[in-house]
């Protein structure tokens, strides 16, 4: 058996029943396989397996294996910080873009992966920057999608955007999603973005309901730093997310800045991923939604 992947750690939202008994049997089947499994401590007990403290997580496995949905992928990917540790899903979630590994072949999947038949992705990640009027700043990284949204109130946010330190519009609307290729199919997509393929190094620049119809949303090569300013307004009030995740109001006096991650996330997929399966199978490409079946109605 391949050993590249000696210390493996588990990450799963292990309150939930649909969660806990796959995330016990992946713990079980590991250990039997006499690999070194680790937990953070409030699950490490009950999937009696090795505890470790969240920070300390990255610089100690060679794998961290998220069961759930997309969420749990990327809540494991913020778990990395910096290091590029590699990531496997197994999905018990809903759509499962990014755990691809299925519920009915889980054990079977991995015992290839662990074999060393697998594939190797690396995906690209953003650094979101919110410069503050008071000077200081706060960061964070982002696998999906980095959001700018109203906050509060039902009032439309103006805001300039800048590509490269080139001015390219003024927005009046509900927000701006900026995304990776991983989270073009999230966010993005619902506000009408392109679906851009994980190997491409691009970023999709999509307005939230803008007010003028003929914005629309933009792809760019991911090298070019993106800033964002919010324009003076009564009863202004936004905030920024990354990944789900509030990082903080955002006011008109603030900058945010987005810049490619000098470090990726790599993803671990079982031998036969087919990226435009997924597409197909999660998003019901090629089926006639005009076949209903008996009793469904006319």
């Amino acid at each position: 058996m391949n050993r590249e992947f000696k210390k493996i750690a588990l990450t799963g939202l292990y309150a939930d029943p649909r969660v806990a008994e796959p995330m016990r049997l992946i713990a079980a089947h590991l250990t039997g396989a006499k690999l070194a499994v680790l937990a953070t401590p409030d699950i490490a007990t009950e999937l009696s397996v090795m505890a470790i403290n969240a920070e300390a997580l990255p610089n100690e496995v060679d794998l961290i294996i998220a069961v759930g949905g997309d969420g749990t992928m990327l809540h494991a990917a913020s778990m990395t910080g910096g290091i590029d540790v590699p990531l496997l899903g197994v999905n018990h979630g809903r759509l499962g873009f990014l755990t691809d590994v299925s519920p009915d072949q889980m054990l079977e999947s991995l015992d290839q992966i662990l074999g060393g038949n697998y594939t190797r992705e690396s995906r690209l990640r953003l650094v979101s920057t919110l410069e503050l009027s008071n000077g200081s700043q706060i960061s964070a990284l982002a696998l999906n999608d980095i959001v700018l949204q109203r906050r509060d109130t039902g009032r439309m946010l103006d805001f300039e955007t800048r590509i490269a330190d080139r001015y390219v519009n003024t927005y009046m609307g509900d927000g701006l999603i900026v995304a990776t290729p991983t989270g073009s199919t999230a966010y993005a997509l619902s506000c009408g973005g392109p679906i851009i393929d994980p190997q491409l190094d691009a970023i999709v620049v999509v307005p939230i309901c803008p007010h003028t119809l003929s914005v629309r949303p933009i792809v760019i090569p991911a090298n070019q730093a993106i800033e964002v300013t919010l324009l003076e307004r009564h009863d202004t009030s936004a905030e920024i997310s990354v990944d789900g995740h509030a990082m903080g109001p955002f006011g008109p006096s603030d900058k945010l800045l987005i810049t490619p991650s000098e470090t990726r996330i790599t993803l671990i997929h079982p031998p036969g991923y087919d990226y435009y399966e997924i597409l197909r199978s999660k998003l019901h490409w090629g089926r006639d939604s005009r076949k209903r079946k008996f009793g469904d109605g006319e």
